[in-house]
């Protein structure tokens, strides 16, 4: 049942939502009756973020909502109201303080995602009435960004390297794409040894896939997402608190996959390919060693530091094939450091670039989508951390400080100067419920992505 309905699909019985900040209560108050407005004061109402009254009607139904806001954040305004609300059918007021109509009902809709492979829902969510316009620009984001938390909640077990490629498969066969990959051992026969060593020890081959789309004519674009379908942390091992979550390893890649369906199912003028390295990070008798040496795609030998920093090892093969095409753009999704959720928390995605001009657009695409990250510096002295006595550099270095940084400047590596590249190391993940973020698996940067990119090709 989707959240969001069609003003025009028919009549039907509605309760209306008001919106209220501190600001805009008195003149709300008036237009209640002296029930009402005892009710609340019986409540003991206060028009604060997530505060809400259900005001009654005389048959013991519901005569309308009363919901406190902010009215700088209008994502959240109604993100927690379709799991709190009784089930029905609900309506904004013509008069809302908030004017950004698609904002809030995407706010409602992500609010009212569930995550129902292995346990089914023991009530409905509330519906929102919307106009066929809003409706139609807010459902492609609401797909995406429930395929995102869809693929990352989805146990290992049942989201394996086969799994990911399935799904960018089913893209394919919507908009008339095509797929190549690289399984197993023809990961070193065509050069993609790094991936390859990550993914060795699995049962499961790790492979590369390619999805491309578009006329050759158009702007090139290369997403690649990172597709480590579980994280053991290799002979490096994690700690059983560390290893809990690693089902959401492979982020990146859900990000990747969604952003490339929205591209294609927006038609923007682009030559796509979209690039997943997808493997399993295990412990078996072949896994990588500490202190191996790889040499890469693009050449460069890589001393392994550390296998638990591995992913960067997947996305940099990944990364040298894309700029073999010379884009236009490369964008990659990473859940690739702890050190970047200990600098930002977990909400704010860090965002990499070696070009200004495109930090300003895309930061300024997430301002205006509500869709935050924020920029960290690719400081070039700190390269020295990732020294090696053997090897051309390693994966990872003794010193904890500045790792999400160090990682990025890993993986600029294998990124001309000459080649505009952004980076986005996203946690993909909520800790905890919070208004249109239920807890678990959640796109970050996506939806700013699309709107920087819709910018850059319309």
């Amino acid at each position: 049942m989707s959240p969001l309905i069609d003003r025009k699909s028919g009549k039907r019985s509605v309760t209306t939502i008001e919106l209220v900040d501190a600001a805009s209560l008195p003149t709300m108050e008036q237009k209640l009756g002296a029930t009402h407005r005892q009710w609340l004061t019986s409540l003991g109402f206060r028009p604060t973020m997530g505060a809400v009254a259900v005001l009654p009607n005389n048959a013991g139904g519901i005569s309308r909502v009363i919901v406190g806001v902010d009215r700088k954040d209008p994502l959240a305004a109604l993100g927690s109201l379709p799991q709190r609300l009784p089930d029905g059918i609900y309506q904004l007021s013509e008069d809302s303080i908030i004017e950004d109509r698609e904002l809030l009902a995407l706010g409602w809709a992500l609010g009212a995602y569930r995550f129902e492979r292995y346990r089914k829902a023991t009530r409905p969510v509330a519906q929102l009435l919307v106009e066929p316009s809003t409706l139609r620009a807010v459902l492609p984001l609401m797909e995406a960004v429930f395929e995102v938390r869809d693929l990352v909640n989805t146990p290992t077990e049942d989201m394996g390297p086969a799994e990911l490629s399935a799904a960018i498969h089913a893209h394919a066969t919507e908009h008339k794409a095509k797929v190549t990959e690289w399984v197993g051992d023809e990961l070193l026969e065509n050069n993609f040894p790094t991936i390859h060593a990550v993914g060795r020890a699995s049962h499961r081959p790790p492979r590369l896939i390619e999805l491309t789309w578009g006329k050759n004519s158009n702007p090139k674009l290369v997403i690649v997402g990172k597709g480590v379908c579980f994280d053991t942390g290799g002979l490096d091992i994690k700690p059983s608190d560390g290893m809990r979550w690693m089902k959401k390893d492979m982020g990146g890649a859900a990000h990747a996959i969604a952003l490339a369906g929205m591209v294609m199912k927006a038609r923007l003028p682009v030559r796509l390919t979209l690039l997943v390295p997808a493997v399993e990070n295990a412990i078996a008798g072949n896994a990588m060693r500490p202190g191996d040496v790889i040499r890469t795609r693009a050449g460069h030998t890589v001393e392994v530091d550390n296998t638990d920093a591995e992913g960067r090892l997947v996305l940099c093969d990944a990364l040298a094939y894309g700029v073999e095409q010379s884009p236009d753009l490369i964008v990659d999704f990473a859940t690739l450091t702890g050190a970047a959720r200990v600098a930002l928390g977990p909400e704010l995605p860090a965002l990499f670039t070696n070009r200004d001009q495109l930090a300003d657009e895309v930061i300024g695409a997430a301002e205006a989508v509500h869709d935050p990250m924020w920029r960290l510096p690719l400081w070039r002295p700190y390269r020295r951390m990732l020294e090696s006595y053997v090897a051309d550099f390693a994966n990872a270095g003794p010193s904890r400080h500045g790792g999400a940084i160090t990682a990025a400047l890993y993986l600029e590596r294998f990124v001309p100067e000459s080649q505009n590249w952004m980076h986005l190391d996203t946690y993909a993940w909520n800790d905890g419920d919070r208004p249109a973020h239920p807890r678990g698996g959640e796109a970050q940067g996506l939806r700013a992505f699309f709107k920087f990119l819709a910018n850059r090709y319309s």
